[in-house]
């Protein structure tokens, strides 16, 4: 059952009633930082993944914008970020099927084509601004995000490896899934195979893994349970932070030997501790974040790295994700459907729909002693966005920030879905905002680290200048700008910082690629 139109102030209070902020987050101030809407492109497509991962070249002043719906990279000239202009596409329907990611560096850019049976080996296909191909070499199945070392040298690629099902056990149909490492420092003119080495997962087994790190498949091992989805590499270009979302951990692989080195689980939240709450049903008509017995797996999509005070940090956006679309397995279920412990839940209305009884939880997790009981819940994603230090501490977690702004900041569409931003409440029982992309960028002395939500829509700004206190500075979306026509950025999947000094317009700038509403929008950033 759906809200009134407009929330009323009570239904707002309600939520902050039930859980004080106590997180080490407050507003910046007002003027800390200026963001301003610029301008648009639209590719005229909607909800069929029109724009999702932008990349930039300072030199020609061009974005290049993956257009999966169309197997193709947008090109647009931005020298006047307030009226992009659209250039003649690249078409990569002759390379396989639709492309999943765009990166550039130095005047090259490459883009990563998965295979048309994605359990088979993609590619990674390098072209010039202009867009005439340079080269092409083979990776590992599924390749779903690259990236350059800063100084060049080499290419980074997270090849997901994802199943086509589950009906029958073997890499036919579940390959492993791996990480590529292209050598670049001979140039890509004349690239050839022998400059790529794919590192796998093989040396890893269930008995000598570290338990908090999750494999949920049935009757795979556990390099084909690993799923590599995005790539940080550390400023000095030796070491490569990938994340395997489904699985709660980063890969920390060595890039000069090609080796992974290690893999670091990052455990749960406890959304029962206060400031780390959770709104977990979308059947009770109002905003009601809470504190739940449930721990939030992190399972992140995006992360970064940056430097401070002598030190590397890893951000993540912790969007969760569950393997539920496969033929013959499901990691989801809801919580009203499960068997729970009575010692560990003693209250019966607990699995109530207004409750926990909608929340998406593990399946696999949760049962530690195989009785069909549930000792513990396991949600996927922690919605909300974290600091690590490179050895998998937890420095900060945002807790419950992000719903928290968008009750006060975006009341009728709190944890709607990109799909009809007017359905309130709708995600709440399924990973709430999900916050998916991430950049981060100095403006003036402050660094900020911008995070795009993909249901709701609209980024978080939040200045992590000191990594143990960030502090939330504005949530953009574009119903704040006056002009009407702007209010049509809907499912960020990605988001692009330009820094000033290779600004077309000598300001720092935001791209913000919108995957459902198929557009790429421009802000400039000053302090």
């Amino acid at each position: 059952m759906g809200p009134p139109s407009s929330p009323s102030r009570g239904r707002v209070l309600t939520a902050l009633l039930l859980l004080p902020v106590s997180m080490a987050v407050s507003h910046a101030a007002a003027d800390g930082l200026e963001i301003r809407f610029l301008g648009r492109h639209s590719t005229g497509s909607h909800g069929q993944s029109a724009a999702e991962m932008p990349t930039f070249d300072p030199a020609s002043a061009r974005l290049f914008v993956v257009n999966g719906g169309q197997s193709r990279l947008d090109v647009l000239d931005i020298r006047k970020p307030a009226a992009p202009r659209a250039l003649e596409p690249i078409d990569l329907r002759p390379y396989g099927g639709e492309p999943t990611c765009v990166t550039s560096h130095g005047g090259v850019v490459a883009t990563t084509v998965p295979n048309r049976n994605k359990t088979l080996p993609g590619s990674v296909v390098f072209f010039d601004t202009s867009g005439r191909l340079l080269g092409q070499v083979t990776v590992g199945a599924l390749p779903d995000m690259l990236a350059f070392t800063p100084d060049g040298t080499r290419l980074v690629v997270a090849n997901e490896g994802e199943p086509r099902d589950y009906c029958a056990p073997g890499l036919v149909n579940d390959p492993e899934g791996s990480v590529s490492i292209i050598d670049l420092t001979q140039g890509v003119a004349g690239l050839g195979q022998d400059a790529v080495r794919t590192v796998g997962f093989g040396a890893f087994t269930r008995s000598g893994l570290d338990p908090r790190i999750r494999i949920a498949g049935p009757d795979v091992t556990v390099a084909q349970d690993l799923e590599p989805e995005y790539v940080a590499i550390s400023a000095d270009s030796r070491t490569a932070f990938v994340v395997l979302q489904e699985n709660n951990a980063i890969a920390v692989v060595d890039l000069l030997a090609a080796e992974v080195t290690r893999l670091m689980p990052l455990g749960t939240k406890d959304h029962n501790r206060r400031g780390q709450g959770l709104d977990p049903s979308d059947r009770d008509g109002a905003i009601r974040i809470g504190l739940w017995p449930v721990r939030g797996m992190y399972q992140p999509d995006g992360i970064v790295t940056y430097e401070a005070g002598g030190q590397t940090f890893l951000l993540t956006v912790n969007e969760g994700d569950a393997r539920n679309v496969y033929e013959c397995f499901n990691d989801e279920v809801r919580v009203g459907s499960l068997r729970l412990d009575p010692q560990a839940f003693p209250e019966p209305t607990i699995q109530e729909e207004a409750r926990l009884g909608r929340l998406n939880v593990s399946r696999v997790d949760g049962d530690a002693d195989g009785d069909g009981q549930y000792e513990t819940l396991y949600a996927f994603g922690a919605r909300s966005f974290s600091i690590w230090s490179d050895d998998g501490s937890l420095v900060f977690d945002s807790g419950h920030g992000f719903e928290d702004t968008l009750s006060r900041e975006l009341p009728d569409s709190f944890n709607a879905d990109n799909a009809s931003p007017d359905s309130f409440d709708s995600r709440s029982d399924d990973r709430g905002p999900e916050p998916e992309g991430i950049a981060i960028g100095k403006v003036g002395d402050r660094t900020y680290v911008f995070v795009g939500l993909e249901r709701p829509s609209g980024v978080m700004v939040y200045d992590v200048t000191r990594p143990e206190a960030p502090s939330l500075v504005q949530y953009v979306h574009s119903r704040q700008v006056r002009d009407s026509s702007a209010a049509e950025d809907v499912g960020p999947e990605d988001v692009l910082f330009v820094p000033a000094a290779t600004s077309p317009t000598k300001q720092a700038l935001l791209v913000v690629a919108n995957e459902i509403s198929g557009t790429v929008a421009l802000y400039s950033l000053a302090p």
